[in-house]
């Protein structure tokens, strides 16, 4: 094993970021199963314990309050939240506007709804070519939004303690949620690693293609150093000005998530008197991680945010609470997928403008 500190050659045939080795479709597939039929049996437990004692005629009702002009707010957030969500691509890759980068993650958001991997990446990276950024470049500021993302949806938590601490509210179950700070501290450290050298990138990609080697013979740990050193050479220089800006701009897309959360409490009749605002940033701060299941944890979030609310406002508040939770997944899942639509269709038609104003010699593209 080559340790830390020595330089080790890049094979010729390397592969590209694109082409790292990843487990076979039949072993995601069985993965994904058994998190699924996890996650449903958790769903549906917790549902059936709750619907009983849920009278749906007030929620329909608390939904009614809603003013024609509110959607219109929840919108504006909505569009904070999906703007801030996108910034770390412009400043991961240069070249890359803040409106190129917002229609590149609402198009990948709805591709990754509709089609199986790797379609939301081949969208991403197809866009970024036809704006004449380089693939490699591309597919390595992907992967850094994406794990600056990740560190901060599992270190939202930190927040909850600190409100939690502070206010001297009962933690509860919530220090459960030391899971989620484990997994962003890891997630930091082996960026940090992976960053500071190409020895250490190298050294991390072959342990972890050692370690898949043992599952999947075919696994090159070699290529997948090779990869990250790659990835290293497009993102550490940059890395210093872009990942403090990334992070701020994640905490912005949080803070306008939980605005929209808000609102939407306020908007159905919770004034402060019943749930303050705190109340709701510990439930909101709390459940967040659990959105890295599938549609955002769409039913896990809502069963846990619901259960805090509940529990500092009462049992009165139980279903004015779901009508607004109902209310925050709608524009903040569904939102992002119709918006998303429009930005893929905004981008090929400035594709086929560019084509067509391409000048042309005997019918053919110079």
């Amino acid at each position: 094993m080559t340790a830390p500190g020595e330089e080790p050659p890049v094979p010729a045939d390397a592969p590209g970021f694109g082409e790292l080795p990843v487990p076979s479709g039949r072993g995601r597939s069985r993965v994904r199963r058994l998190l699924l039929w996890v996650i449903v049996v958790v769903v549906t437990i917790g549902v059936a314990r709750l619907i009983g004692r849920i009278e749906w005629a007030a929620v329909w009702q608390a939904m009614g309050r809603l003013s024609w002009w509110q959607p219109f707010v929840l919108l504006a957030l909505l569009v904070v939240r999906q703007v801030a969500n996108a910034a770390p691509l412009a400043f991961y890759i240069p070249g890359v506007s803040l409106y190129r980068a917002t229609v590149n993650d609402l198009g990948a958001a709805t591709m990754a709804a509709f089609a199986p991997p790797p379609g939301d990446m081949v969208l991403r990276v197809a866009m970024f070519k036809s704006w004449q950024v380089p693939a490699g470049r591309a597919v390595a500021g992907t992967l850094m939004n994406a794990l600056s993302f990740f560190i901060v949806r599992f270190s939202a938590p930190l927040l909850g303690f600190v409100i939690v601490l502070v206010s001297g509210r009962s933690l509860g179950l919530r220090w459960l949620d030391l899971i989620s700070l484990v997994i962003a501290a890891a997630l930091g450290t082996g960026l940090v690693l992976l960053l500071r050298t190409d020895a250490w990138a190298a050294w991390l990609g072959r342990t972890g293609g050692r370690l898949v080697h043992r599952v999947r013979p075919a696994v090159d740990p070699e290529g997948w150093a090779a990869a990250c050193i790659r990835f290293r050479g497009e993102i550490a220089a940059r890395f210093g000005y872009a990942f403090p800006r990334a992070v701020a701009a994640l905490l912005v897309m949080l803070l306008a998530d939980l605005s929209i959360m808000l609102a939407a409490l306020r908007f159905v009749g919770l004034g402060a008197e019943q749930l303050s605002v705190l109340d709701v940033a510990v439930a909101f701060l709390f459940a967040y991680p659990l959105t890295a299941f599938a549609m955002s944890g769409l039913g896990i979030v809502d069963m846990v945010a619901l259960a805090s609310l509940v529990a500092s406002g009462g049992d009165p508040v139980q279903e004015p609470a779901l009508a607004a939770l109902i209310i925050w997944r709608v524009f903040t899942v569904a939102g992002p997928l119709l918006i998303g639509l429009g930005a893929v269709a905004l981008w090929r038609r400035s594709t086929r403008t560019v084509d067509q104003a391409r000048p042309t010699t005997g019918g053919r593209d110079r």
